[in-house]
């Protein structure tokens, strides 16, 4: 066999090498991407069956006479920009305004509870007993989603960032995406105050 010839095969030989393992690569950080893009989907669908809840116990306490109206318009304008904001996970910063509008929504509906908590003819209607029952599940499932979510992230960002996956992610245009992160301040322990008298 002459030289040039045993060249070529060995040049051949790299590349359907390299080939290969590109689209190995490829197809593992597209799979990973789709598995991300499937968590996304995931929270947001739980953040809006919170948002629809929300809006059935906001109907209940609008019925309710002399309710405090402040405070329920600052629940349905803070809804409001809670759903209208899009998420795109490919944008730290997307991600970041998601966050803060969800943390503001229960935030404001919150005090919504703690004022209801006032009006002991509302607290006995069946719809607020029942969205009280649920919204702990609720809550528990987007805990749920998140951390699903913040897996899928991991599993894709090791994909991106370790080798040679960070050759054939930089070549294809796959990069490093965001994790939910814990509202600010909750690492702290809550001041529990019982205004008893």
């Amino acid at each position: 066999m002459k030289k040039g010839t045993l060249t070529l095969i060995i040049i051949l030989g790299v590349i359907l090498l390299f080939a290969g393992c590109g689209c190995g690569k490829y197809n593992g950080l597209v799979t990973a991407d789709q598995e991300v893009k499937t968590a996304t989907a995931n929270i947001e669908a739980q953040y809006q069956r919170r948002a629809d809840l929300y809006n059935s116990v906001i109907k209940t306490i609008e019925g309710s006479a002399n309710f405090e109206k402040s405070t329920l318009k600052e629940v349905l304008e803070a809804r409001s920009k809670a759903t209208s904001i899009t998420l795109n996970i490919d944008d730290p910063a997307s991600l970041q305004r998601f966050q803060e509008a969800q943390a503001q929504l229960q935030g404001s509906f919150s005090r919504l509870i703690a004022v209801a908590e006032n009006y002991p003819d509302l607290k006995t209607t069946q719809s607020f007993r029942d969205f009280q029952t649920q919204q702990e599940g609720t809550e528990n499932r987007i805990n749920t989603a998140r951390i699903d979510f913040n897996n899928k992230v991991q599993t894709y960002n090791l994909l991106v960032r370790t080798f040679p996956g960070n050759i054939f992610a930089g070549i294809f245009g796959f990069k490093e995406k965001a994790q939910f992160q814990s509202d600010s301040g909750a690492n702290k322990v809550p001041d529990i105050n019982f205004d008893i008298k």
